[in-house]
């Protein structure tokens, strides 16, 4: 299953290539609870399909309703949802008592637009670190180099230009089926997460089933090797068998993976870490991208809590959140 991002703008080239105006809608504000942060994203074509969310269903059935009716006619609209002093209607409270402030972008099926999504795409497969900006007056939107970190989305109110970070859409590569491999695959794909599952037992790998997960049988390194890690990608070894958690590590700090963990006490981390040195061919800047044991330390038991403490730490270096901050 892809990320969301991703299936939102292929969605929108196929569209776009069979000649269809789109409008691609982004939450570029929110204010107190919101359903979704900042730079979600929502693609509808004429007929009112649609793919993606920008709320719980009220927006998305607001904006189809007005879209159906004639408007958003116009290249750029932008719209208040839940702020009582919104000048648009409907006035709609969202159930969380937020506000969302939505950027409405009507794009004819020309080849300019088509080529501008062609390198959205390309950014949430991993090619680019671009910032889209998009100015409002014009509705004209172009891309600029972009290596910072900082907000998902930044409105310059003096240029009148929103400008939105794309970033490789987020990815989790799960090395070997175990009794953690199911629960940290479920707790991904909730967090959004493309979930791929690798696994040599062609068996294990029939039998795993988590909804949303894409399940491979193949050795971990040999899919790790093949080039699909991005920045965006975590990977994590998650089954005590040296055979394919130690090459699954050797595989990924070749890689730009921000995250990088193997499962197993701090003795057999010690351990790992020598052989990885000895037998793997890694330096200590390798050994320093890996993190093992892997997860935050939250006393972890089952298999769940083991999981949980796995995603838990991946979000947090995802966010750049330090230890000692938490």
């Amino acid at each position: 299953m892809q990320h969301l991002d991703l299936q939102v703008i292929e969605r929108a080239l196929v569209w776009s290539r069979q000649g269809e105006t789109i409008w691609l809608c982004t939450v570029i504000d929110t204010f107190g609870s919101s359903p979704r942060e900042p730079g979600s994203w929502m693609v509808v074509r004429q007929d009112s399909q649609h793919i993606g969310s920008l709320s719980g269903g009220c927006v998305e059935d607001d904006f189809l309703l007005r879209l159906s009716q004639g408007e958003f006619d116009c290249p750029i609209t932008v719209v208040r949802y839940g702020d009582n002093d919104a000048a648009q209607r409907p006035n709609i409270t969202l159930p969380c008592g937020g506000i969302l402030e939505v950027l409405i972008e009507r794009l004819n099926p020309a080849p300019p637009i088509i080529e501008h999504l062609e390198t959205l795409r390309d950014t949430l497969l991993g090619k680019y670190h671009l910032m889209r900006n998009v100015h409002l007056a014009s509705g004209s939107a172009y891309f600029s180099d972009d290596t910072a970190l900082g907000p998902k989305v930044v409105q310059d109110v003096q240029q009148g230009i929103v400008k939105i970070r794309v970033a490789p859409a987020k990815r989790l590569i799960i090395a070997g089926i175990s009794a953690v491999s199911a629960p940290c695959a479920a707790f991904a794909v909730t967090l959004g997460f493309e979930v791929i599952v690798c696994d040599p037992d062609e068996a294990a790998s029939k039998a795993f089933d988590v909804p949303g997960a894409h399940v491979k049988a193949i050795l971990p390194s040999t899919y790790i090797a093949s080039g699909v890690c991005h920045s965006g990608t975590a990977v994590v070894a998650l089954t005590h068998d040296p055979r394919i958690d130690d090459l699954a590590m050797i595989e990924a700090v070749r890689t730009p993976a921000f995250y990088i963990g193997v499962m197993g006490s701090t003795q057999t981390s010690a351990v790992r870490t020598e052989r990885l040195i000895r037998s793997g061919g890694l330096k200590q800047e390798d050994i320093n991208r890996l993190y093992m044991p892997i997860g935050l330390a939250l006393g972890s038991k089952t298999p769940a809590e083991i999981a949980l403490a796995v995603m838990a730490d991946i979000v947090r270096v995802q966010y750049g959140i330090r230890i000692g901050d938490l």
